[in-house]
């Protein structure tokens, strides 16, 4: 009897239903038709192409750009008895010949590829000699220039229809507006595509944004309520992931930093060490993080601004792929406004490149300083809704303050104004506030009207002032001539009075240091918690044995319901969710025998 998609769900990956659109774009290949999948992370792409790929004849070939990600991808395919390979850079020669055997021989289901391995005409020819069933392409948003991580080697790829005429083609993205979606289309050749648009919405994931005023000391405060959890924090710069990374082992938690300019073999070590051990943050710069398939990444900290909110989604999206609850924390300064438009202005790009890389910054800047339901906000962003507040973001959950701050602006651009355009914002600030220092000295601006007009404020109130200004452009940043402030048509109604401005009071939230707590999802019930940490120090031990994460043995939602149910033989353990036929055959009796031992 054949298999049917719903069989090899239940069966071979061990689920009872499929969710959402995976059972249509599943029809969609198998009738021949080419996709584009939408679906926000976490929420089953993989199984789009992994079934039609077990259903049809011959191998699917899927376009993924990490090495980490196929390797970790044909692991978890191979605990489940699915024959895959991949293709890439780390493969010596005779084991690549291995895996043209297997692909020529018609036994291997799944190949993934690189982009750029791919389209070389010696890869292209072998695989026109074999039965290709479905080319998938992963992180499709890469080859829109829209897109926050656009890659040349994409380009490439709109050929694949002429080199596979006939053979149905999905692109999967987690990640794009609708002008990146149509990009996709269109460079991909899709013909006619059917598309899949899930919901943008990851309700698990509470959204914080916060002013930066003491960044370690906001990042512990955040972290003290998440010690013994895995996370990762983002930084901008090499240098500041390796001096965050250590100042955290100092604060006592497990932290290893990830950056492009490490050694291979470190970065390696780092990786595994994060999707194999519990409790280990990483702190990286934007190098890390694509296709990480960790699905119990509690938390994801920001301590300097992305260049998108695209990027700003992706990144935030590797948090609770579990569903169970996580937080993405940022904080956001000044200084970062002023070099990430500074490194726009100063790229080599072409001014076209420039101006989609302004408007996209300042669709970031813009939400940061939202006043209203953050959620509701972001979906916006990407043409989805939500229909009522989301109660789960710092602006539902501590509403900011809102007063009138069109005198405060005022005296800000006549400081600007009366110092004449050429200093940046500490001497600008410095000139409100009275201060005698040097430069004041050196350029006589004690004497100046403005000169200690701002003493009723203090010099981080005066910063968000001026970041709230700078942000909707009532007060331009001079990115070629050292950061100096500058007025601007926008700046002169509000100076002359003809209009007002609200503004938010930040607040620095502080929080109290929480004693270190074991990681234990809130669903499992304390009488089931020592069954809980047996079941996941068996998974931790076969982990290590398979050489795999130990997501890929089992879930840690499998676990949970395992604990809850207590099953006592192999059918009611295959009856819960994420226990396949496969996985029951490998390691049904050892996780029954330390269910039955716990009584």
């Amino acid at each position: 009897m054949r298999a049917t998609a719903t069989s090899l769900l239940n069966e071979v990956f061990g689920y009872p239903s499929f969710r959402g659109h995976q059972e249509a774009i599943i029809a969609a290949a198998m009738e021949g038709r080419d996709t584009l999948v939408l679906q926000p992370t976490g929420g089953g792409k993989s199984l789009c192409y992994q079934i039609p790929a077990l259903l049809g004849d011959g191998t699917a070939l899927v376009v993924s750009p990490l090495i980490a990600l196929m390797r970790d991808q044909v692991a978890a395919l191979e605990q489940l008895g699915i024959d895959a390979a991949y293709l890439n850079s780390t493969l010596s020669s005779g084991q690549q010949r291995q895996v043209f055997e297997r692909l020529h021989g018609g036994t291997l289901k799944l190949l993934y590829v690189a982009p750029e391995r791919l389209m070389q005409a010696q890869t292209l020819e072998r695989l026109r000699s074999c039965r290709i069933s479905l080319i998938a392409v992963d992180e499709a948003h890469c080859i829109s220039q829209w897109g926050h991580d656009f890659r040349e080697d994409y380009l490439a790829l709109g050929e694949l229809a002429e080199h596979f005429p006939g053979v149905p083609r999905m692109a999967l993205t987690a990640t794009a507006t609708a002008q990146a979606r149509q990009e996709i289309v269109e460079r991909l050749a899709l013909d006619e595509p059917e598309r899949f648009v899930a919901g943008f919405d990851r309700p698990n994931i509470r959204y914080m944004v916060q002013s930066k005023v003491d960044a370690r000391r906001q990042l512990l405060g955040f972290l003290s309520e998440h010690r013994g959890e895995p996370g990762i924090v983002y930084c901008m710069s090499r240098r500041k992931t390796e001096d965050t990374a250590k100042w955290l082992n100092d604060q006592g938690f497990d932290a290893l930093p990830y950056h492009a300019g490490l050694d291979a073999a470190i970065r390696n070590e780092h990786q595994s060490r994060f999707l194999r051990d519990d409790g280990v943050v990483i702190v990286a710069t934007v190098a890390f993080g694509m296709g990480i398939d960790k699905p119990d990444v509690r938390f994801v900290a920001h301590m300097d601004l992305p260049k998108s909110m695209e990027a700003y989604y992706q990144e935030t999206g590797r948090a609770g792929r579990d569903g169970q609850p996580a937080t993405a924390w940022m904080i956001y300064g000044l200084q970062d406004v002023v070099r990430l438009r500074q490194m726009a202005d100063e790229s080599a790009a072409d001014e076209e490149f420039k101006r989609r890389e302004r408007v996209k910054l300042d669709a970031l800047l813009g939400w940061c300083e939202v006043t209203t339901c953050r959620r509701r906000s972001l979906l916006s962003y990407f043409d989805d809704g939500l229909e009522e507040d989301c109660g789960n973001c710092d602006v539902c959950l501590t509403p900011p303050e809102v007063f009138d701050g069109t005198e405060a602006a005022q005296k800000i651009l006549s400081a600007v104004y009366r110092t004449g355009q050429r200093f940046g914002a500490v001497h600008v600030i410095d000139v409100l506030l009275g201060k005698d220092n040097e430069k004041v000295r050196q350029h006589g601006h004690a004497n100046l009207s403005v000169y200690g007009i701002g003493r009723d404020l203090d010099q981080q109130q005066w910063r968000s002032i001026l970041r709230q200004l700078i942000v909707p452009g009532l007060l331009s940043v001079d990115t070629g001539g050292y950061g100096a402030l500058k007025l601007n048509e926008k700046s002169r109604p509000l100076l002359r009075g003809e209009v007002e401005l609200p503004l938010r009071r930040d607040l620095l939230v502080k929080r109290k240091a929480s004693k270190p707590k074991a990681a234990v999802p809130e669903t499992v019930a304390e009488e089931d918690r020592d069954l809980w940490e047996a079941l996941r120090s068996h998974r931790k031990q076969l982990a290590d044995e398979n050489d795999v994460p130990p997501y890929v043995i089992f879930h840690d939602s499998t676990l949970r319901q395992m604990a809850a149910d207590k099953p006592q033989n192999a059918e009611e353990l295959l009856a819960i969710s994420g226990v396949g036929k496969t996985k029951l055959e490998r390691y049904g009796e050892a996780f029954l025998g330390v269910i039955r031992a716990a009584g």
